[in-house]
């Protein structure tokens, strides 16, 4: 199943991509695509729908950000070896870990937006991982029971 935001900047509208490759909208049974949305239930509820009963969406829509409501833009840096050296770093002993703006989280097609007076911009992801239920004080062997399937 694959669930997507599409429209206007501020007035996406939850949707899936059918197996044809069709948006089908998902309005009538979720609000959005975030928080509750993508918790183990609703995941649940959601792959039990037949994708040809939702409405087709018409057009070529824009896609949104692929989430709404996200509280914090967690990033891991040079976690790669390679990307530190073709960057001329050298190797942290860990992964730097740093936030951005969830302002930065932007639609595949969208333009990103240059801060004035910006010399230097790099953009790049790798992976991305949504967690899929409130998670505080985690250990490293519970971890992956968070994270959104």
């Amino acid at each position: 199943m694959k669930l997507l935001r599409y429209g206007e900047v501020g007035s996406e509208r939850p949707g899936l991509l059918d197996a044809d490759g069709t948006i089908r909208d998902l309005s009538a049974h979720v609000t959005d695509i975030g928080g509750k949305t993508l918790d183990p239930a609703s995941l649940a509820a959601l792959a039990k729908l037949d994708p040809k009963s939702l409405p087709a969406v018409s057009g070529s829509p824009r896609l949104g950000a692929c989430v709404a409501g996200t509280g914090k833009f967690i990033c891991i840096g040079l976690n790669y070896s390679d990307h530190a050296a073709e960057t001329g770093a050298t190797v942290p002993p860990e992964p730097i870990i740093f936030m951005k703006a969830s302002s930065a989280i932007v639609g595949p097609d969208d333009d990103v937006l240059i801060p004035r007076g910006s010399e230097k911009t790099d953009w790049e992801v790798e992976l991305a991982v949504i967690i899929g239920k409130t998670a505080k004080y985690v250990s490293e062997a519970d971890a992956l029971d968070y994270v959104a399937g």
